[in-house]
């Protein structure tokens, strides 16, 4: 009788383990018939963060979406710039990032698992970067910065722009003195005077120059080069979006949310930006005088022709190596399915 029992319990505890086992097996493959495969979101920005990456940050809109699934959203911003955030992504230390074309496009002609999913921005107005000096610097124009010590993040938009406006101006960069800084340590190095110039978003530089500390001898907002501009870009990590397609293309239509909400919300807008990157509101509220964000997710055949004309130019001038495989590298489908759940 003791056998007995036991052989029955041993039957019911190996029945026990076979459901419990089905049972983790089906909820696994229904996990990934869901397109989810992880329960957390990495996202991150070049510093101090591209508007949606620091309004999903401030406003909680990501906990909102992502929440009630027991998915966690983390923020990282890089102050190291576009490359270090996309050489991040690409090793798998990141999910997804906020960056501009440039380190993105450099990283992807490494041939790395990477993808374009989405459009962070592309704004004619405030996308161009600025040089500034200090407000008593003799400096007076970009032919001016012959022979002095210019600090800008290499790898980034700023030194892509800055190689341009050297150009127009029968320079190069071996006609200056470069220091690979950011602005925490390139702005104080500039009132001080240990440097002559440096190159940031305008955005980054309105308190400086609002203050009076600095003079733009390039101003970003003066749309000058409308040529020089080209759409800031959603990059994730292709390991990240193939195992996890759904999150991809849920994040992808809050982002699409966000970009229709900013637009009729301007003053809320405007204070989340400056509470979550330490700035004066009333100095962002002068960069966006028409009212506009310009945010809109999705990827346009024009911008994709952009982004082929900016690979060229990174060649020619020798700031990129390789080519990139735009037909692996581009990836509309998960923005398209995105709008598409906004319509229904």
């Amino acid at each position: 009788m003791i056998f007995h029992n036991s052989v029955k319990t041993r039957f019911r505890f190996g029945v026990i383990l076979m459901v419990l086992f089905a049972l983790v097996f089906i909820s696994g493959c229904e996990g990934k018939k869901a397109g989810r495969n992880t329960d957390i979101i990495r996202i991150g920005s070049t510093a101090p963060g591209h508007l949606k990456f620091v309004l999903f940050e401030q406003l909680g809109i990501l906990e909102k979406e992502f929440g009630a699934d027991g998915i966690k959203v983390e923020f990282f911003p890089f102050t190291g710039g576009g490359s270090e955030a996309v050489t991040t992504l690409a090793t798998g230390g990141v999910d997804i990032v906020y960056t501009g074309v440039d380190p993105a496009l450099r990283v992807a002609a490494t041939g790395a698992d990477v993808y374009l999913i989405g459009v962070s921005s592309f704004d004619v107005q405030n996308s161009l970067q600025s040089i500034a000096v200090a407000a008593d610097s003799p400096i007076q124009s970009v032919a001016d910065l012959k022979g002095k010590k210019v600090a800008y993040l290499t790898g980034t938009m700023r030194h892509n722009q800055l190689t341009r406006a050297l150009k127009e101006n029968g320079l190069t960069l071996n006609d200056i003195e470069s220091l690979n800084l950011n602005f925490e340590a390139s702005g104080p190095a500039l009132l001080r005077g240990d440097i002559d110039a440096l190159v940031e978003t305008t955005s980054t530089l309105i308190t400086l120059e609002q203050s009076g500390a600095i003079r733009l001898i390039l101003d970003g907002r003066k749309k000058e080069h409308p040529e020089w501009v080209v759409p800031n870009v959603i990059s994730a990590n292709g390991k990240f979006v193939r195992e996890n397609p759904e999150l991809t293309a849920r994040l992808l239509k809050a982002d699409l949310e966000l970009a229709a909400w900013v637009d009729t919300h301007f003053e809320e807008t405007v204070k989340a930006f400056a509470q979550g990157t330490g700035q004066d509101v009333n100095a962002i509220r002068k960069l966006y005088t028409d009212g506009e964000f310009f945010q809109d997710t999705r990827i346009t055949p024009q911008m994709i022709q952009s982004f082929k004309d900016e690979e060229q130019f990174l060649l020619d001038a020798g700031l990129s190596n390789g080519k990139v495989n735009f037909e692996a590298w581009v990836q509309t489908k998960y923005v398209e399915e995105a709008a598409q759940q906004l319509k229904k």
